[in-house]
């Protein structure tokens, strides 16, 4: 699967992209609100697992590359996530550092969105994140998410959940419909 933005490539990731992976998820500062950056080992666990969504639901996470240069920047994608104490259809993202602030994770996450409605006929979608994550809750509310809970949580001390459903998904891109002659 590939999916196309105004900028972007959301492409399906392979182990080839190791080395771009974990130039990312490696890093301390794009990972400071994890217990703590992967190592290789947890590198090539998270390509695995990756894969491994692939096979079993038809999405997970996508290697983000930069329409104009093929440069891997990131992932962003679909996966299942067990959000206090259900499992639902989360939209994550991890933007290297040097290309923060440019919009790349709002676009990724709003294509991921379409295909989660649109493709996998989810009734909502959920982004969740450590509470003091605001780079992430502000990401997930610039695509029409809103703020459901927060709860305390072992891993993150306390998680934020934003979520939107199919109806205030159609209502923000209505719009966008384009009808044929």
């Amino acid at each position: 699967m590939q999916i196309e933005t105004e900028r972007l490539i959301l492409r399906e990731m392979t182990e080839d992209d190791f080395d771009s992976l974990y130039g990312i998820l490696s890093d301390p500062e794009t990972m400071q609100h994890y217990p703590e950056p992967y190592d290789a080992a947890g590198v090539h666990r998270w390509i695995a697992w990756t894969l491994d969504n692939y096979a079993k639901h038809g999405f997970g996470l996508w290697a983000v590359m930069l329409k104009e240069t093929g440069e891997f920047i990131g992932d962003c994608g679909i996966t299942m996530q067990p959000i206090h104490g259900e499992w639902l259809p989360e939209i994550g993202y991890h933007i290297h550092k040097k290309h923060w602030r440019k919009g790349y994770a709002s676009e990724a996450a709003a294509a991921c969105i379409r295909i989660a409605f649109e493709k996998h006929g989810f009734p909502a979608v959920y982004s969740y994140m450590k509470c003091s994550n605001e780079a992430s809750w502000r990401t997930a509310m610039k695509n029409g998410m809103r703020f459901v809970e927060e709860y305390d949580d072992p891993v993150n001390t306390i998680t934020r959940v934003y979520c939107i459903d199919r109806a205030a998904w159609q209502a923000r891109h209505s719009s966008e419909v384009v009808i044929d002659a």
